[in-house]
């Protein structure tokens, strides 16, 4: 069983910055992709950036350019530094991690962007 805890989630005005971690613990494969996600109320989660164990990176388009993913894989610990931040980035924010056919979700962090 693998467990998933975020972090860093919070209130901040638009133009700010937050930083997101989540820690994986328990049976990890070393072979994995970790990322985050997001759901808006009304709206479908969708992908936000994910990066593999041997570094490829996958953003959304909507993120390019003002977040930035990154892991420690000694650490099992993905980051997501999220700069420039804008109201329509407010969401629950869940950490992935996927790994052959099994996948696992935390629990979310709630992120806010005020205008």
């Amino acid at each position: 069983q693998v467990m998933l805890v975020e972090s860093g989630g919070g209130l901040v005005q638009a133009g700010g910055s937050l930083r997101l971690s989540c820690v994986a613990s328990g049976s990890i494969f070393r072979f994995n992709t970790m990322g985050w996600y997001r759901q808006a109320p009304g709206k479908q989660r969708e992908l936000v950036a994910t990066k593999g164990s041997a570094g490829s990176t996958n953003y959304a388009d909507s993120v390019k350019g003002r977040f930035t993913i990154s892991r420690d894989n000694a650490k099992n610990t993905v980051y997501l530094q999220m700069n420039s931040l804008k109201p329509e980035d407010t969401a629950v924010y869940y950490c992935n991690l996927r790994s052959g056919a099994a996948e696992y979700w935390g629990q979310g962090t709630q992120v806010t962007v005020s205008s």
